[in-house]
This record gives C-alpha cells, structure tokens and sequence, in this order.
C-alpha cells in the first residue's frame, strides 16, 4: 500500500477510484485543476492533489448528477471565492501591520 503522499499512475487511479484511463485522460482536457505530471513517455503520475480532485469531480459528475460544463461552472466559482478570500486576508493583514505600527508609534 503506497503512502496518501506518494505519486500514482493513471492505472493506480483508476483502479483505486473506479474510473477508466480513458475517462481520467478526458477529464485532464476539462478540468485545468487536474494536471498530472508527466515524465518519459507521456507516463502521467497523479499528485494527492490531483486525485482529491478527480475524487470531487467524480462524486459531482456521477453521485451529485452536474455536467461536464456545470462542474467546471461551479469549480471555476469556487476559485474567484478562494481569490476574493485571499484578497481580503491580504487587506486585513495590511490593515493589521498598520494598527501595530501605530500602537508601537503612541
């Protein structure tokens, strides 16, 4: 048994998540947030990351009954919320740096 960090092949994924090659090959062309890397002869190794979110396409795609399109609607929402999340952290951090300045100031 490989450890949850190690890399996997695309037949370990696909034996793992019941998914075929072919369709882990066609999501790759969908989704931009699975990105395996590839080494010698195009052999693609699946990061953790990667097969979390195959694992999330999957469950929306087949268990929650989403299309294509309407997964890749919903993670693209979800990346302009986690981007104005970290725009926001940003702003209060700034916000924060400055009231330190200014008590250290007084």
């Amino acid at each position: 048994m490989k450890s949850p960090q190690a890399f996997r092949t695309i037949s370990e994924v696909s034996s793992e998540i019941n998914i075929p090659a072919h369709v882990l090959r066609f999501w790759e062309t969908k989704f931009p947030n699975i990105n395996p890397l590839k080494r010698s002869g195009n052999r693609r190794y699946y990061r953790p990351e990667d097969v979390k979110n195959i694992i999330k396409i999957k469950t929306l795609l087949y268990d929650n009954g989403y299309t294509v399109k309407g997964v890749q609607k919903l993670l693209k929402e979800n990346d302009n919320k986690n981007n104005e999340k970290n725009i926001i952290k940003e702003k209060l951090s700034s916000i924060l740096k400055d009231i330190d300045n200014i008590i250290k100031k007084l």
